[in-house]
């Protein structure tokens, strides 16, 4: 399956130049979500980033499908002191980035804690959610690619692994999810919410195996 294929249904007859998306990044503490941000937006890497104290935010500016988009992406604290600080950033996020570390098991298993935490906050019920592991650079991995792609599968998440470090991944990732909204027009253009959803529904089938076109088992 070629990703070219989905920029093109994603973009036919969307007019989605000059848009503005918001995006967050969550998960534990240190999983390096303020790595994959700077790494994202500025191409740079910073082994010994400070801790995110609140938010912090970025813009990015991206070209999908010759569509010229700006991402507003907010980067949040992961220490449970902070976490009273962000449910008010959930509110209009057309996606969200729950990044763990693959070398650190207690992240892994913090996910859930964060997808009850979305499900309480987003005000948006098709919010698209990608999962992200992070950190493959590490020789100590605890987390196995299969174990993420399981849990993504399990609970309709897009999913792909990354190294702020090398890069690896980092865009792609963006990529990917920024194309998953422009594939659900309800997130960000109310004149063609029901052009959405039968674009949903016609694609279902496709849209199901969507996770295997870039995370296959093996």
């Amino acid at each position: 399956l070629g990703r070219g294929r989905f920029r093109t249904r994603a973009a036919r007859g969307m007019d989605a130049a000059g848009l503005t998306l918001k995006l967050l990044l969550v998960g534990d503490s240190a999983v390096g979500k303020s790595s994959l941000l700077l790494r994202f937006t500025d191409g740079a890497f910073e082994p010994c980033l400070k801790p995110t104290i609140g938010v912090d935010f970025k813009v990015k500016k991206m070209v999908v499908d010759g569509h010229a988009l700006q991402l507003a992406i907010w980067d949040t604290a992961g220490q449970e002191r902070f976490r009273t600080l962000t449910p008010s950033y959930y509110r209009g996020a057309q996606g969200v980035v729950l990044v763990y570390d693959v070398t650190r098991k207690d992240t892994f298993a913090g996910l859930e804690s964060w997808l009850n935490e979305l499900e309480m906050y987003t005000t948006k019920s098709n919010t698209v959610k990608m999962l992200v592991g992070n950190k493959t650079d590490k020789p100590d991995r605890e987390v196995e690619r299969r174990e993420g792609l399981q849990f993504a599968r399990k609970r309709s998440l897009l999913f792909i692994e990354t190294s702020a470090k090398t890069q690896d991944g980092v865009q792609h990732a963006f990529e990917e999810l920024v194309i998953k909204i422009l594939q659900t027009p309800g997130l960000w253009d109310k004149s063609t919410e029901k052009q959405g959803v039968q674009l949903m529904e016609s694609s279902a089938q496709q849209d199901k195996s969507l996770c295997g076109a870039y995370c296959p088992l093996s």
